[in-house]
């Protein structure tokens, strides 16, 4: 049964990504009328046309930056899922003007294309690299947020409900390390680990389309969704991988990159005062006080000061046995396996 009503259409920006692709088979087993897929690469497209075979998804050429293609391919949807995004923290450190037009420009786009044609609700995908970012990538994703919660502070009676969700590592989505330590240790090569003390967040593409969902039937206008993700060290995770194919557990350290934290944060302790706890996920309601901030100088908060970030390194915590576990619930790596016998 779907989560959407019946007939309705969905567009998903980025829809040939991994989110998006794992959001569109999602609809697909649903009873709605049409999936719209906007995005720039006309190849994925025409893969993901053949693999799916589905004439209910339309493919749309195009790019978030231009407002008019995105205004285009909003018209006559009832719902958006915005993925689409600059998201490889290395070439936005070297481009980041390129993040800012996609991530930020990109998205106050959809927004306003939304708002115009009447959507009724927009769920915007961010990351846990937006909370303290030392990146491009996570600035460009922290101010996507901010701009999602003005359109709900400065328009409150737009029929557009506009929220966004917040990630930590998708496993073997695009960028993810799995796919890259796999591929090392299937050529014979030790697994490179920036730092294996390094912490992220673990959390699989379903559960990524479940926190979806769950935003697109309950949001308000300005809520930010928040997976309670558990967390690993970067060698606990090579070492996981190297048991589940089979060779000896060692990996080679590298040193961290350029732009990367030693740990995530997914929730800071700002959010933290205001979230509602929803057991697999937090909501954090947007901050609604207007621009007369002399109000505000006067009065602090002390539950602030009792509060500590959720972040990678005081989430749970897995070892290698519950990282194995994990990770045999993804399909790639079940598909993998079984391949090799």
């Amino acid at each position: 049964m779907s989560f959407l009503p019946a007939g309705c259409r969905v567009l998903i920006t980025g829809g040939t990504g991994s989110f998006g692709r794992a959001m569109v088979r999602r609809l697909l087993d649903s009873d709605v009328g049409e999936i719209r897929v906007l995005s720039r690469d006309e190849a994925k497209q025409d893969a993901m046309r053949r693999r799916l075979a589905d004439d209910r998804v339309r493919y749309h050429v195009g790019d978030v930056r231009d407002p008019e293609t995105v205004l285009r391919a909003t018209r006559d949807v009832q719902f958006v899922f915005h993925a689409a995004a600059l998201k490889q923290v290395p070439s936005c450190e070297f481009f980041p003007l390129e993040a800012v037009r996609t991530n930020v420009l990109g998205s106050v786009n959809v927004i306003e294309a939304a708002d115009r044609n009447g959507v009724s609700s927009v769920v915007s995908l961010s990351t846990d690299k937006a909370v303290y970012p030392v990146n491009a990538m996570g600035m460009s994703k922290a101010l996507m947020e901010k701009v999602a919660q003005a359109h709900a502070r400065n328009n409150p009676r737009s029929s557009t409900v506009v929220s966004c969700v917040r990630y930590g590592n998708v496993m073997y989505s695009r960028g993810s390390v799995i796919p890259l330590f796999i591929e090392q240790i299937k050529t014979g090569r030790a697994p490179t680990v920036t730092d294996p003390a390094m912490t992220r967040f673990l959390m699989s593409l379903a559960e990524s389309v479940e926190l979806v969902e769950h935003a697109f039937t309950h949001a308000r206008p300005g809520d930010l969704f928040i997976w309670k993700a558990s967390a690993c060290t970067v060698g606990d995770l090579a070492e996981a991988l190297c048991e589940l194919y089979d060779v000896p557990p060692k990996f080679e350290v590298i040193g961290t990159r350029h732009g990367e934290k030693s740990d995530e944060t997914l929730v800071n302790r700002e959010e933290l005062v205001l979230a509602e706890d929803l057991g697999k996920f937090f909501r954090v309601p947007v901050d609604a006080r207007d621009l007369n901030y002399e109000l505000y100088f006067s009065d602090g908060d002390l539950a602030l000061a009792k509060m500590a970030d959720f972040n990678s390194a005081n989430a749970p915590r897995l070892d290698v046995p519950g990282i194995v576990r994990l990770l045999t619930t993804l399909p790639e790596i079940r598909a993998d396996l079984a391949s090799r016998g």
